[in-house]
């Protein structure tokens, strides 16, 4: 399933094409990680185990949290792309050790990879 992040970078207009891509890829992260809770709910047993459900959220909310602070501009957003990074990239490991017949949860762990890059570059230039 192929998410489109388009309405996520508006007014990005003068920003570095660095902080577009990352914006974009913590948008994508975020819409992921949300449709690929609700196929956890669905599934159930290890899906739903309190550790992955909550990490799960953690990322859609640090994803969004950092688009935030990147389209506004703030001088923080080094710090809290740092820890987005953080936060993806232990989301795609519990998303690997879940049984995944249907490839949802490699769809998340990757786009939770590609986040996890982008906010390391961002925090790196800063």
């Amino acid at each position: 399933m192929q998410h489109s992040s388009q309405h996520h970078t508006h007014g990005t207009t003068g920003m570095s094409p660095a902080m577009q891509a990352c914006i974009e890829a913590c948008g994508e992260c975020h819409d992921v990680c949300l449709t690929t809770v609700q196929h956890c709910l669905q599934h159930g047993g290890q899906h739903v185990e309190p550790a992955h459900m909550t990490i799960m959220m953690d990322c859609v909310q640090i994803c969004e949290t950092a688009k935030d602070f990147m389209l506004r501009g703030s001088r923080l957003h080094a710090q809290v792309c740092r820890a987005c990074a953080e936060v993806c990239e232990a989301c795609a490991q519990s998303c690997e050790a879940i049984d995944d017949p249907d490839g949802a949860m490699r769809a998340c762990a990757d786009a939770c990879r590609r986040c996890a890059q982008e906010c390391r570059r961002m925090a790196q230039a800063a």
